[in-house]
């Protein structure tokens, strides 16, 4: 795999993977930040735009990426257009897996020790590889859409977006740091983090719910 065809949802995906076991990111929460990055990457390409909280299809193609090209045609194409966060939770229903699958296609992941993954029965980490080491050099350079993004699925804790945040002045820490700039962008991210919170309150809602009935079944 090169750099050429790297993408910031890969890139995102491959720092997800090298968290290690004691920091493992969520299938959902990584579902739902992909979708987002995937987003940010056709607002880039010019091929949505963001009218409020509504994704608009743009005029440019998408680029050159499969996965990239499956977003863009799964996009509603007539008005009043779809939700921002809508789009996260339809586009990003088993999205980790997507991008397990194509990164190992690529030689992007190679087969790791151990036999335990959250991305399947077989443990695969990232190999060494252009694109790995492009995404590694984001992550350590703070670049405000992949810290924003990883942020919202507890990568680094936000550290860094956090940090940004602080030094201009305002903002919760690891949320939106405002180098993102964009409004539409903001707008993506800001979304990426509503959804992620609203999935772990649906967590904490289950989890109260089935300790609730194995009271019941247990009995006083």
């Amino acid at each position: 795999m090169t750099a050429a065809n790297t993408t910031t949802a890969k890139d995102l995906f491959i720092i997800a993977m090298d968290t290690g076991p004691d920091h493992a990111v969520g299938q959902g929460d990584l579902s739902l930040a992909l979708a987002g990055a995937e987003l940010i990457d056709l607002l880039g390409s010019g091929s949505v735009t963001v009218d409020g909280d509504r994704v608009v299809p743009g005029q440019a193609p998408a680029p050159d990426d499969r996965l990239l090209r499956e977003a863009a045609a799964l996009l509603t194409r007539q008005p009043p257009y779809e939700p921002v966060e809508d789009w996260l939770w339809r586009r990003g229903r088993e999205l980790a897996a997507a991008y397990r699958d194509a990164l190992e296609a690529e030689g992007g992941l190679t087969r790791a020790g151990g036999d335990r993954s959250l991305f399947g029965t077989r443990r695969v980490e990232p190999a060494d590889t252009p694109a790995r080491r492009r995404a590694t050099e984001r992550r350590a350079e703070g670049e405000p859409v992949l810290t924003a993004l990883g942020a919202a699925v507890g990568i680094d804790d936000g550290e860094s977006a956090g940090a940004d945040a602080d030094e201009a002045g305002g903002g919760e820490a690891g949320l939106l740091p405002p180098a993102l700039g964009d409004e539409s962008v903001t707008a993506v991210v800001a979304a990426v983090h509503d959804a992620v919170m609203e999935l772990e309150a649906v967590r904490q809602r289950r989890t109260i719910e089935n300790a609730a009935f194995a009271n019941v079944w247990r009995g006083p």
